[in-house]
């Protein structure tokens, strides 16, 4: 019966991304299905065989030395604060390490390494899809570097893109997550689900996206450049750089949490002055709960479940990991699965006005297309990691 509601789901994501698609005869049917068929091989290997297992515990204890690493570092700057037994500081635990996450991918990108992995992976599979060459490339270059950067990255093939193009290479960038980021991710939540979220995030966005705005570009046309994706002279600079940027991150990333998890409270005080006991994650709750439960949660949990996944959608990802981390112990895994993966992308209220500040500095021409779709990417980002969080569920 599992199995029938997630296929149903799946159904209804990509139902509902038909309903929105701006040119219905030119959807790739073919690449679209290739993508569902890679996404599910993905979760199964994964999940279901010991290589995937080892795969994950690999990367997963990978991302732990880093971990280590970079708490040393923080604990030389900050380790004369006195804490209570027991208890830790968000911003110096989990924040601080976007930091040093962020000048490992810089170095990484000075030496040429990750743009060759990212244009390698993302011609197969524009190759294996029939998707054009740009939109593959950042696909799956947004799961490396954030909504901001991964724009940037492609700049110089701004001039090339239409509205449809630029609302594939939008959506790809809201519903994935940077990878200076899933450090601090894996510190909040299970660490298999929030990685298995990565590809799978790429694939959705890449799927809802091409529906809801099909492309068709000619192959003299089909060609994408990564010569320019650093300014950096040196390594020394590219770690400067990559400091400089992941402290702006983490900084950005407080200042959001402040007001979200502010706001979030006077929203339900002014609620219950109305209603008393209402809190608008209760609102949220009961309103995803119909789709919460053909992703595969159980009833008795998709009240709960949908305030949290409600809560990032209208504020952020972090605010809503915040809310979730203390119901894991209580939680069926399925629906820990589920939840974590929807929670790993960047798909809320606030990454609309991100990208449309990005393109605007990029071409202001194009900023007013982004910014006259804003709302249709969102439902989109959204849709993707809905199908991501149910093809898991599919699979616990």
């Amino acid at each position: 019966m599992d199995i029938l509601l997630g296929l149903l789901a799946i159904v209804v994501v990509l139902g509902l991304a038909f309903l929105m698609s701006n040119d219905k005869k030119r959807i790739n049917y073919k690449g679209i299905g290739i993508m569902l068929v890679l996404q599910l091989l993905i979760t199964w290997f994964m999940f279901s065989t010991q290589i995937g297992q080892n795969i994950i515990n690999g990367i997963s204890a990978g991302f732990n030395k880093l971990i280590e690493f970079g708490s040393n570092g923080i604990n030389f700057v900050v380790g004369g604060f006195m804490i209570e037994e027991g208890s830790s500081i968000f911003f110096f635990n989990v924040l601080l390490l976007i930091i040093f996450f962020a000048t490992i991918l810089s170095v990484l990108t000075y030496l040429k390494i990750l743009p060759i992995i990212i244009k390698f992976v993302g011609g197969v599979i524009s190759k294996i899809t029939g998707l054009p060459k740009v939109e593959s490339f950042n696909a799956v270059n947004s799961i490396f570097f954030g909504q901001s950067e991964a724009l940037i990255a492609i700049r110089t093939q701004f001039h090339h893109l239409a509205d449809n193009r630029l609302y594939i290479v939008s959506a790809s960038a809201m519903g994935s997550v940077s990878a200076s980021i899933v450090g601090a991710y894996l510190q909040m939540l299970p660490p298999e689900y929030v990685l298995v979220a990565l590809p799978l995030n790429m694939f959705s966005a890449l799927m809802v996206a091409s529906v809801i705005a099909p492309v068709h570009v000619p192959k003299e046309e089909d060609r994408v450049d990564v010569t320019d994706v650093t300014d950096d002279k040196s390594i020394f600079e590219a770690m400067g750089n990559g400091a400089l940027e992941g402290g702006k991150i983490a900084l950005i990333v407080a200042a959001m949490l402040i007001a979200f998890i502010a706001s979030l409270d006077l929203i339900n005080w002014l609620i219950q002055l109305v209603f008393a006991g209402v809190t608008l994650q209760e609102i949220l709750g009961y309103i995803i709960a119909p789709i919460g439960m053909l992703m595969g949660i159980a009833p008795s949990e998709v009240i709960e479940a949908g305030a949290v996944m409600g809560t990032k959608i209208v504020t952020n990802e972090f605010v809503a990991m915040l809310e979730f981390q203390p119901m894991l112990e209580s939680m069926s895994e399925k629906t820990i699965g589920i939840v974590t993966v929807f929670l790993t992308s960047f798909a809320n209220f606030s990454s609309i006005g991100i990208i449309a500040g990005t393109v605007k500095g990029i071409d202001s021409e194009k900023a007013v297309s982004v910014s006259g779709f804003g709302m249709k990417l969102l439902i989109g980002a959204t849709l993707a990691s809905i199908l991501s969080a149910t093809v898991v569920g599919l699979f616990l």
